[in-house]
C-alpha cells in the first residue's frame, strides 16, 4: 500500500506535536523511503539545547547512514517549510521529493530546492498552520532564535 502525502504528513505532525509537548517548537519531519516511513524526528534545539537540532535534520540524523540509493528513492516530509539549513541537508543528499505541511508562517528554501530539480508539494493543512500560528504568538522570542533572527 502507498501512503498519500496527507498520511505521510501524518507521521510529522506527531512528531511536531510531541516536539512542543517537551516545550519544544512543534516541526516535525519524516523520512519515507519506498511508501515506507524509516525515520522521524522534531526539532530539539531547546529540548537538547542544539544549534542544528531542526526537524529535518533530526530525522536525518535519526535515519542513521544510509547509502545515497536510499536517499535517492526518499520524500521529506515536513510539517513547515525548511529552513536553509534544512534545505541544504536535502539538497546535499539528494533527495529528490518534498512535501511540506504549510509554508504560510514560514517560507523557507523552496524555490532553491525547485531550482536544483526538486519535487516540492505544499499541502497548506490548515493543522500544520494552526498549530505553527499559536506557537509563534505565544513564543515570538523563542520562534525568532529558531530562524535566526532577533525579538
Amino acid at each position: 500500500m502507498t501512503l498519500t502525502d496527507t498520511e505521510k504528513l501524518a507521521s510529522a505532525v506527531e512528531q511536531a506535536k510531541a516536539g512542543r509537548a517537551e516545550g519544544g517548537i512543534p516541526i516535525g519531519a519524516a523520512l519515507v523511503v519506498d511508501g515506507e516511513v524509516i525515520a522521524v524526528g522534531r526539532n530539539q534545539r531547546v529540548q537538547l539545547g542544539s544549534a542544528i537540532h531542526h526537524g529535518e535534520t533530526d530525522c536525518l540524523e535519526n535515519a542513521g547512514r544510509l547509502p545515497a540509493s536510499v536517499y535517492a528513492r526518499a520524500t521529506m516530509v515536513t510539517t513547515l517549510s525548511p529552513c536553509d539549513m534544512c534545505t541544504g541537508a536535502i539538497l546535499l543528499y539528494k533527495i529528490p521529493r518534498v512535501v511540506i505541511g504549510e509554508n504560510r508562517t514560514f517560507l523557507g528554501g523552496e524555490d532553491l530546492l525547485r531550482s536544483r530539480g526538486v519535487d516540492v508539494v505544499v499541502l497548506d493543512d490548515a493543522d500544520c498552520v494552526a498549530m505553527m500560528t499559536e506557537f509563534i504568538a505565544a513564543e515570538p522570542t523563542l520562534w525568532n532564535e529558531d530562524i535566526g533572527e532577533e525579538d
